[in-house]
């Protein structure tokens, strides 16, 4: 007997897991647990060099209500308008990774990466990251045409990305390049590019990553500590060894959330890039595997929401949920990679769970453009459903 065949199809939706509910709950969970292991991570450090333990702690939670602030701001702007203002966020992008260049930038361990705002400093690559797959994913539902069949189509919103990538360099900062390329690839690609003409491009940003590690000593340097950590586990493989202490003593089950001790300045940067590792000490394997599970329903959720707009007829708000669902998903792949040794050790953050307020506010203002895209496509269901079927008989048409 086929139950299914029996069940009415308005209820076969009802049944169906809705990917909208799923995208709000996990990404809620994930700034749940960050501010939690911050505030485990955290509390010794900051005791110690800033006399107060819970400096980390109650600015996580103000940047927290913050992002949710913006998340919901984010919600209420139609897609139309980030649609329409592809070139004004191209220029918004573009100057700010120029403005840190200038003496505005601030620079904190051979990088310059900030601008100073007064009670907080803004990563100018997080601002340029969104406002540059906004402008890529409006120029690739314009240019389609373009994009499918000419070669200088094709090329056009490469040049722009390389200029982005040119100026992130020049702080320098590898690893949002490698996050910026590869989501404007995928975005380019799940435009509907054939495969024969991605090849060339997927070539030369191997080509242009591997000149680039080569170029600078300390980049070679992460590479081949990355290979063997424990060659030099007290210089280029402190952190990454450290790291997989973290992990070893946590085993299954972890040692109980606070009683972590790689954060007790043995783990550099516990609070921000190594904040996985500490969870993996506490909790263990199980909790490491949750925080997982947790990231791999929000970028299913993003890609389903994404889908669907594209087969509803929406192709910018398909194109912009794919591109930041690749942000947020690529970035903390990478992160989770590199702390348990897969990648090479690069300064990224594992978003909504460490500590950082331009990476949380712009990826909450991400996550509430998913959901806008959803809620447009939903409304446009919901219109299409209720829109009355005018019909034609012998010659009089009626509803």
């Amino acid at each position: 007997m086929q139950i299914a065949a029996s069940i009415p199809q308005h209820q076969a939706k009802a049944f169906e897991l809705q990917p909208l509910p799923v995208l709000v709950l996990t990404s809620v969970a994930l700034l749940v647990i960050g501010m939690v292991m911050i505030s485990s991570a955290s509390m010794d450090v900051a005791a110690a060099t800033l006399g107060n333990s819970y400096h980390y702690v109650v600015r996580q939670v103000i940047f927290a209500m913050l992002g949710c602030v913006a998340a919901l701001v984010a919600v209420n702007i139609p897609v139309s308008w980030w649609e329409r203002s592809g070139w004004l966020l191209l220029g918004v992008g573009l100057m700010v990774l120029v403005l840190v260049l200038t003496p505005l930038g601030r620079t904190v361990n051979g990088s310059t990466r900030w601008i100073p705002m007064g009670i907080f400093n803004v990563q100018v690559s997080e601002v340029a990251k969104l406002c540059l797959i906004a402008y890529l994913s409006g120029y690739v539902v314009r240019r389609r045409e373009a994009l499918l069949n000419d070669w200088s189509g094709f090329f056009r919103p490469l040049i722009v990305l390389g200029l982005a990538v040119g100026l992130l360099m020049i702080e320098p900062d590898f690893g949002a390049s490698v996050v910026l390329s590869a989501a404007a690839a995928g975005v380019i690609f799940l435009s509907g590019v054939r495969l024969t003409r991605f090849l060339p491009l997927i070539g030369l940003m191997v080509v242009a990553g591997t000149i680039l590690v080569v170029s600078a000593p300390y980049r070679l340097k992460r590479v081949v500590s990355y290979l063997d950590p424990w060659k030099d586990q007290f210089d280029s493989g402190y952190q990454l060894t450290q790291s997989l202490i973290a992990f070893g003593r946590g085993e299954w089950t972890g040692v109980g959330l606070g009683n972590s001790v790689q954060k007790l300045f043995f783990l550099p940067e516990a609070h921000t890039d190594f904040i996985f590792a500490i969870i993996a000490e506490e909790f263990g394997l199980i909790g490491a595997l949750i925080v997982v599970a947790l990231f791999t329903a929000l970028v299913v959720s993003g890609f389903v929401i994404g889908r669907r707009a594209e087969r509803s007829g929406m192709p910018f708000g398909a194109c912009f949920s794919y591109g930041i669902t690749m942000l947020v998903g690529l970035q903390a792949a990478i992160n989770m990679c590199v702390t348990t040794g897969l990648l090479p050790t690069k300064g990224l953050t594992l978003p909504l769970v460490s500590y950082g307020g331009s990476s949380l506010l712009v990826t909450c203002i991400g996550l509430g453009i998913i959901a806008r895209v959803e809620m447009e496509r939903l409304d446009k269901e919901k219109m299409a459903a209720s829109k009355p079927v005018r019909k034609i008989k012998g010659g009089a048409v009626y509803d």
